[in-house]
């Protein structure tokens, strides 16, 4: 079949659209990471002095950083809509979330959407798989405080103590307040026929958009950041959330992300931009800690019934479009997802102007000293 003048001329159009974005992004690397770890490494003085502040303006540039990672997709038109419960309602209390994981680019999603949720991405702790440690990613994690776990049996007794004593460890003395993790274990295209066999032998139901999550990560979270005396406090009032500030983790959110035809956006898509612009959708659903079960029987059954209703959502999407609407109402209300553009050029140029800083610098000691 012969390509037409057309044709040519918008595979060579995405070529270089993609080329340059990946030039950006790789510019966009070399100077903002080397820039927020030099940072840093000047400011140990006042992480002596002053842990609370440290840890204050280290979350403020790693929220940049994740604001760097969402503006690739945003500027090549992958926004986001939201459904379900409004999850700034709790962006200051301690919580948990659940995320089903389908691609590399659910990571990236995350980081888009919870850009305006308050102070959400400068607090937030993540659970990742340990081969992200060895990405140009990984040492702003290792410096943040996020937990690298390793999959697999032979590795998951020894994993959940580490996830015990990293969360002793780090979580409130950084004043983390939500803490982000796949119960899955992986990708759905990788575990779905694992899954659905584990179904099948088990009499668990047939699911083909999630898989049936694992228990030992969020036991562990559980176990260790709810305020034992207390167990979650109740949902109403703002008074009430107020006053739960100190009392440990407080709500666990159901995250439910879903792509257009149900074909996720890994992150080459995300740095490239070669596909056309696409919504993706994500789904939020709150519950009070108090109504999670602690006893490990009980916690897998609700974890199952969470990705059970994972499965419907998904289900009810990829048919109609959307998500159904609560329980007791006719329509579910969406709203989208905005990131300022001024805003995103104005870290991108911090960024830049930064790395030149610290250039010249070194420039500056190199010809002094030699």
């Amino acid at each position: 079949m012969a390509v037409t003048l057309e044709q040519a001329q918008k595979v060579g159009y995405t070529c270089l659209k993609a080329l340059l974005r990946f030039a950006f992004m790789v510019a966009n690397n070399l100077v903002a990471i080397p820039s927020y770890v030099l940072y840093l490494i000047v400011l140990q003085p006042l992480r002596i002095l002053d842990s609370k502040s440290f840890w204050y303006i280290e979350g403020v540039l790693f929220k940049w950083l994740l604001a760097m990672v969402a503006s690739w997709g945003w500027w090549a038109g992958y926004t986001v809509v939201e459904w379900g419960d409004d999850v700034k309602a709790v962006s200051e209390d301690e919580a948990m979330v659940l995320v089903n994981h389908q691609a590399t680019g659910d990571v990236c999603t995350l980081m888009m959407c919870l850009q305006d949720k308050g102070t959400v991405v400068r607090q937030m702790m993540w659970l990742m798989d340990h081969i992200f440690k060895y990405t140009n990613f990984g040492i702003v994690s290792l410096i943040h405080g996020d937990f690298f776990i390793r999959q697999g049996r032979t590795h998951r007794d020894q994993q959940l103590v580490l996830l015990k004593d990293h969360l002793e460890k780090y979580y409130r003395s950084r004043n983390r307040k939500w803490i982000v993790l796949f119960p899955e274990g992986g990708f759905l295209r990788k575990r779905r026929e694992t899954s659905q066999a584990f179904a099948k032998k088990n009499n668990l139901p047939f699911l083909k958009h999630v898989t049936l999550p694992r228990l030992g990560a969020t036991q562990v979270i559980l176990k260790t950041l709810v305020a034992p005396q207390e167990n979650g406090t109740p949902s109403g009032g703002d008074a009430v959330r107020k006053e739960s500030k100190s009392k440990g983790l407080q709500w666990v959110i159901d995250t439910t992300i879903a792509y257009p035809k149900g074909e996720p956006i890994d992150i080459q898509t995300w740095i490239l931009g070669y596909r056309q612009p696409a919504v993706t959708h994500v789904h939020y659903r709150i519950f009070p800690v108090k109504d999670v079960p602690a006893e490990p029987e009980a916690l897998t059954n609700w974890l199952y019934q969470r990705f059970i209703e994972k499965e419907d959502l998904l289900t009810h999407f990829y048919e109609t479009g959307a998500f159904p609407p609560p329980q007791g109402q006719t329509k579910a209300i969406s709203r989208e997802m905005t990131l300022s553009n001024l805003w995103l050029v104005a870290i991108q140029s911090f960024a830049f102007l930064s790395g030149g800083m610290w250039y010249c610098l070194f420039q500056y000691l190199y010809h002094c000293l030699f």
